[in-house]
């Protein structure tokens, strides 16, 4: 006799409520006792919420992008009584084991049937998954089990659900891509036909004491990300030097009114207003390739990046409009969000839209680097520590601030006359205040 059972939300620790991420089944679906049936996601950890017997979905009450909490309704589950979630004692199941949690998500493929004929692969996969990337991708067990199914490596493909969650269509648009030619340039171990060796799996152990640290999970999608762009933008860094006498002296002479005002007048204020003027100045700088590389999209707004540094690493939040704004405003909104960005409250909005983005290392030390370019921008400013050298003044040597500044672009874009043109315009300003109000 079949019964109806209406599934909630279990015990979800100290959150009043989580975003539900993912929904892993249908109306209609039959599902196992322990199945995942969607995946909730707090600010610090996701989590799978398994079927509490077997039977078939009826009802799904719950759409992805709700907030709901603790025994809030997910869905109606018809059940074939008490005993349906188990077999008879004795009897062998049919069907194969259920899948929880403990399950290894990179658990190899069952075996194809030599009978069976071979599904479509995707044009250029790499020879062998990447098991440590295709663990560490962020994805739920449904994709997961889709793409061992397709035999994509989810560690090459790029997520765009809720904070760089790989999706169902995530992973049809790189097969799509990669059956069309393209789906190399996603990243991984191919790029345009060519494969390189993997890295070796070297055992330290062997040398001495190791210990094992994982990385957060802001690391690992940086370190996907710019690897992405280290691999498809051809990089070139163009060193500079802005003698920034004036504007420390307009900047401490400002520091006590700015105190009582409540904000911190710092350079950075100083190099987004720079920054915006000169993006104005060389539009090409504030543009994206087209996806096909025919074409340059010029932005008609200025919205900046800002590295900051994080104990789980570095975030990039975003400072919209900063060419309509004032100083005042912009050292105002830079505190904002590197409090917001220490304190993990930044949310995926604040990281979208930026034209441009400014490293800056001048508070840590050094003379120069050269920053990544986060594509689809097409450059990136690094700033490092301000020194006193001695500069000629046409009768004698004196000593002035210089702040070192290092231009990255993309050199499919910008060719490195522009890139000159950019650094000499972007310290003028920085020379001179005055130049900001032409």
């Amino acid at each position: 006799m079949s019964e109806l059972m209406e599934v909630r939300v279990p015990d979800i620790g100290d959150f009043d409520t989580v975003d539900v991420v993912e929904i892993l089944v249908s109306v209609g679906d039959s599902v196992d006792e322990e199945d995942p049936l969607i995946t909730l996601e707090s600010d610090k950890a996701s989590m799978e919420v398994p079927s509490p017997a077997a039977g078939v979905v009826k009802e799904i009450k719950v759409n992805t992008g709700d907030q709901i909490g603790q025994d809030a309704p997910i869905l109606m589950l018809e059940t074939s009584g008490p005993s349906a979630s188990k077999p008879d004692a004795g009897e062998s199941p049919a069907q194969e084991p259920p899948k929880s949690e403990s399950t290894p998500s990179h658990a190899p493929a069952e075996p194809r049937s030599a009978a069976a004929p071979p599904k479509p692969q995707p044009a250029q996969p790499s020879s062998t998954v990447d098991e440590q990337a295709f663990a560490d991708a962020y994805a739920g067990p449904g994709v997961r089990k889709l793409a061992r199914e397709l035999g994509v490596d989810l560690g090459r493909v790029q997520g765009t659900g809720r904070k760089g969650r790989i999706t169902p269509e995530d992973l049809r648009n790189w097969v799509k891509s990669a059956l069309a030619g393209g789906g190399a340039r996603t990243g991984g171990g191919a790029v345009d036909g060519f494969q390189w060796p993997a890295m070796p799996n070297i055992d330290f152990s062997k040398f001495g004491e190791v210990e094992l640290k994982s990385l957060s999970r802001i690391r690992k999608v940086s370190a996907r990300n710019l690897h992405r762009s280290w691999l498809h933008v051809p990089h070139v860094t163009q060193h500079d030097e802005a003698d920034v006498t004036e504007m420390e002296a307009f900047r401490k002479g400002h520091a006590e009114q700015a105190k009582k005002e409540g904000y911190k007048l710092t350079p950075l204020a100083f190099l987004l207003k720079a920054s915006a003027a000169a993006l104005k100045a060389f539009p090409d700088f504030n543009a994206s390739l087209s996806a096909d590389g025919e074409s340059l999209v010029l932005k008609k707004y200025v919205h900046i990046g800002v590295a900051v540094d994080t104990p789980d690493g570095l975030v990039v939040p975003v400072i919209r409009d900063v060419d309509q704004k004032g100083l005042k405003q912009l050292a105002q909104e830079v505190v904002e969000a590197s409090v917001k960005a220490r304190e993990g409250k930044l949310t995926p909005k604040d990281f979208q839209g930026a034209c441009f983005t400014i490293s800056s290392l001048g508070g840590i030390g050094g003379t120069a680097f050269t920053p990544i370019v986060n594509a689809p921008e097409v450059a990136i400013l690094g700033v490092s520590r301000t020194q006193t050298k001695p500069v000629w003044n046409g009768s004698e040597f004196e000593p002035r601030p210089m702040l070192p500044l290092s231009l990255s672009y993309d050199h499919r874009v910008i060719d490195g006359a522009s890139a000159a043109r950019f650094t000499v315009y972007l310290s003028g300003l920085l020379s001179d205040l005055r130049k900001l109000l032409l």
